[in-house]
């Protein structure tokens, strides 16, 4: 996690910079495991962004007259749901929302944990402790449990599911932050810049924000998909997404009634959860591997 901040300066010059994250680019190549997930989500990512263009039927038109079919029905590949919709279609449209409730409330949490955290840890003293003492409440509680607490007191909806899963990971981020800024300040290169008269807004943007952007970005790409389950999961519990929007855990809520009747069609949405969450854990592990100048 801190590997960048020990080993790349912020006063390195910009050859060194690039040096360094071209081989961090090599050694990501040279991972198989890493390229073969970024390569999953690419086409996952992909069929979502063309979803119309790609879907071969429409995910709202239902149909009495063929629900529930088998997997391997002639023009519906993976069956069709409890309303005869198309499986392949819905899979492909609810990876829009699926994969929007996963990054979304990572990325506001980054920039929203990433500032709260600069500004404790270079600062430190009491402002320090009254910050983290702060957040450390939210640590009281698990994830899954604040989230269903916090999305259910502000209702259902989309919206609302994504302040909730926001609000679950912004303490996280900013505990590494704020824990990758405590020790930048302390480097001699932050002193210098201090003693030299810089001030503290312009020693936080040169020398400290490269880096701990790094060690924050990594960490924070190893929450999508646990905030992608959490939103499936408050989906699924009938405080995220709305009916008939396609996403995969409202997708699983819809099929369970189904699932002694077609357990394989109902086990789709699960099996899209379950494939793009572990893809994403695989490419931040690489990611974190190839930021590792000790490794």
């Amino acid at each position: 996690m801190n590997a960048l901040a020990e080993s790349l300066p912020a006063a390195a010059p910009a050859a060194a910079v690039r040096g360094y994250w071209r081989g961090v680019l090599a050694r990501l190549r040279r991972d198989p495991v890493a390229m073969a997930s970024a390569l999953v989500l690419l086409l996952i990512v992909g069929a979502a962004v063309f979803a119309p263009w790609v879907a071969p039927a429409d995910p709202y038109k239902a149909s009495m007259l063929r629900r529930l079919l088998p997997v391997g029905s002639p023009g519906f590949p993976l069956g069709t749901d409890e309303l005869g919709r198309d499986m392949v279609s819905r899979l492909i449209f609810g990876g829009r929302l699926s994969l929007l409730m996963g990054v979304l409330p990572v990325a506001l949490a980054f920039v929203i944990g990433t500032a709260i955290g600069l500004f404790a840890g270079y600062v430190g003293g009491r402002l320090n402790m009254l910050v983290m003492r702060t957040l450390d409440v939210f640590y009281a509680f698990p994830s899954v449990l604040l989230a269903v607490a916090v999305a259910g007191a502000l209702g259902p909806g989309m919206s609302n599911s994504l302040i909730a899963l926001t609000l679950v990971f912004v303490p996280q981020v900013v505990r590494v932050a704020e824990s990758v800024t405590t020790q930048v300040r302390r480097l001699d290169y932050v002193d210098a810049a201090r003693l030299s008269g810089a001030g503290a807004l312009s020693i936080i943007r040169v020398h400290v924000l490269g880096n701990v952007l790094g060690p924050v970005f990594v960490y924070a790409t190893g929450l999508v998909s646990v905030c992608m389950i959490l939103g499936s999961g408050l989906s699924f519990l009938g405080l995220g997404v709305k009916p008939p929007e396609p996403e995969w855990g409202l997708m699983l809520n819809t099929l369970r009634s189904a699932i002694y009747l077609n357990p394989w069609v109902a086990a789709l949405p699960g099996a899209m959860i379950f494939v793009t969450s572990i893809a994403f854990n695989l490419l931040a592990d690489g990611v974190r591997s190839a930021m590792d100048l000790r490794r």
